[in-house]
């Protein structure tokens, strides 16, 4: 999808959110699109390439699906099989959005390679992963990459392994991440982006774990080219993610309030605005009789003020006309002429 060059990207993350449903994950994608997203993105994964028997699931995914089945027992539960990916990008490709996916192995790094996509998307938990980095380089394209739990150094590092493998700075946009979920306000530390800022990538932004959505508004105007948020058709289903996502209505809220920052922020040029330009005459004030004045009597500050409406002589020039003589007569509050 082509996007105008100040247009921020806002990508409606299914994640798993689908629970290995396919006709939840159809379904994700026509709620993404009525919301006003640009991408709805998955995540596309062979559980067993991706995690051991022995990897312990993290606390807050203990939290959201306790903590008698492995980490792989509960992703083997919640992904959808590789072939289902094709069938959901030429869905997004009917409904008019753009269609994502994160690969968090080589082989669905391939799959996905020959689907097709306007960007990869990197996970954070990825950036120390110099094989997949290579493997991403290698098929070419932009890069999306989240940046949680990471240093700016490491993200330098992952950074440059793209860059060696082909894919320049430019290409690369890169997002702050806290990853929690959902993000203590505490932790999330917006101003990271700006740290981001220095490593020269083509842009920055972020991807979001919070509840709500007052961050990812917030992170728009701090100058965000692309925002993220997980989102769900259910809070209160299974698994690890749904109850730091949006609901359909609440992404579309998301999506209208950062449109409307996006409009907001302008071209940064300080002028009068259209909308405020008939005020000006209204709110200005002008230079005027403070009582009558005949023809010929010396302009001095007791015989003359300032008033509104804004539509004779500016204040500004008041030392030129202090001094000067009436070249009419002037009635009380009437435009001083000069």
């Amino acid at each position: 999808m082509e996007q105008k060059s100040d247009h921020i990207i806002i990508i409606a993350e299914a994640g798993v959110n689908h629970n290995a449903s396919l006709e939840r994950a159809r379904q994700m994608v026509i709620e993404a699109r009525k919301a006003g997203a640009d991408y709805v993105k998955f995540q596309t994964a062979v559980p067993e390439l991706v995690i051991s028997s022995l990897a312990p699931k993290a606390e807050y995914q203990k939290e959201t699906t306790g903590s008698e089945e492995s980490q792989l027992d509960m992703c083997r539960a919640i992904h959808l099989p590789l072939s289902a990916y094709t069938e959901l990008a030429a869905l997004c490709r009917e409904e008019g959005i753009g269609f994502m996916s994160t690969p968090f192995d080589l082989v669905s790094i391939d799959t996905l390679a020959e689907i097709g996509q306007d960007y990869w998307k990197i996970p954070s938990g990825e950036i120390t992963n110099l094989p997949y980095l290579r493997k991403i380089a290698s098929k070419g394209g932009k890069v999306i990459m989240s940046t949680g739990m990471s240093t700016l150094d490491e993200v330098e590092q992952a950074v440059k392994a793209l860059e060696t493998g082909g894919i320049p700075r430019r290409d690369i946009t890169l997002l702050h991440c806290t990853t929690q979920y959902p993000t203590p306000m505490t932790d999330v530390n917006l101003r990271a982006m700006h740290a981001l800022e220095s490593l020269g990538c083509g842009a920055v932004g972020y991807s979001d774990h919070t509840l709500g959505i007052e961050i990812p508004v917030a992170a728009a105007a701090m100058g965000a080219r692309v925002i993220e948020k997980h989102f769900t058709l259910d809070r209160n289903l299974p698994g690890p993610d749904h109850r730091a996502s949006l609901t359909p209505a609440d992404l579309a809220d998301m999506v209208k309030a950062v449109r409307n920052v996006e409009t907001a922020l302008g071209d940064g040029i300080k002028t009068v605005a259209e909308a405020e330009r008939p005020n000006i005459e209204v709110a200005r004030k002008s230079i005027v009789a403070a009582r009558d004045i005949k023809a010929g009597e010396l302009l001095t500050e007791e015989n003359i003020t300032v008033k509104r409406p804004g539509n004779g002589l500016s204040p500004m020039i008041w030392d030129s006309v202090i001094g000067t003589h009436a070249v009419k007569d002037f009635p009380y509050d009437s435009l001083i002429e000069i």
